[in-house]
């Protein structure tokens, strides 16, 4: 069968039009402000089921130096890559072991509960920690509970804990998304590296980018 000029440009259309959605998620989402540093753990004590069929808490997940929670997702380009970018699952394991370095343990959630029946499952989770070979534990935010006492945005998007259990960074993983970028930042990394060190994190704050947060 030949292929039709006319199919090929609207699926190229829909492909375009996926990825502004994706972009521009935060005009839909512009009243959720995320949680500020030196707000304490919010839901710290709510069981969330890993994908290794435990159950945890994320004050349990704390490590002796503090904890990262990074939002994520089964479909979002922002995650997985796509045509334009690489996506920032391929940094997970080595963001999750420069943590571990120094005493910081790393987590993700799946919050996009609207989406369970449209590869964002509990089974896709798995199935994708596996392809991924997760070193971290991937939890499931039942009803985005989680997501919404975090004020979460994207998909991904970075909340840093110390020890005590009190924010420290929020925002990006780094800059690598931004095509216009004039240099490389790498926000998240330079954080771990610095609280370590016992350095102030600057900026503490950067703004999420990816794939809205599908919640009910």
């Amino acid at each position: 069968m030949q292929n039709n000029p006319k199919i090929y440009v609207m699926l190229r259309f829909k492909l375009i039009l996926f990825a502004i959605s994706a972009v521009f998620f935060a005009g839909a989402q512009a009243d959720i402000v995320p949680i500020k540093p030196g707000t304490m753990i919010p839901e710290s004590n709510t069981q969330l089921k890993s994908v290794d069929g435990k159950t945890t808490t994320l004050k349990e997940s704390m490590g002796k130096n503090g904890l990262i929670v990074i939002f994520s997702a089964t479909t979002c380009p922002f995650v997985i890559g796509g045509e334009s970018f690489a996506g920032w699952e391929k940094d997970y394991n080595s963001l999750y072991e420069s943590a571990q370095k120094t005493g910081v343990n790393l987590v993700l959630i799946n919050s996009n509960e609207a989406k369970r029946e449209g590869g964002e499952s509990f089974e896709d989770m798995t199935q994708q920690a596996k392809k991924g070979e997760y070193k971290m534990a991937y939890l499931l935010d039942k009803d985005s509970k989680v997501a919404n006492a975090f004020n979460a945005k994207a998909t991904p998007h970075v909340f840093y804990f110390d020890k005590t259990g009190k924010l420290i960074y929020e925002g990006l993983i780094d800059n690598s998304w931004d095509i216009k970028r004039k240099k490389e930042e790498t926000y998240l990394l330079n954080a771990i590296e610095n609280a370590s060190a016992g350095k102030k994190i600057d900026p503490q704050q950067t703004p999420a980018k990816g794939c809205s947060i599908k919640r009910k």
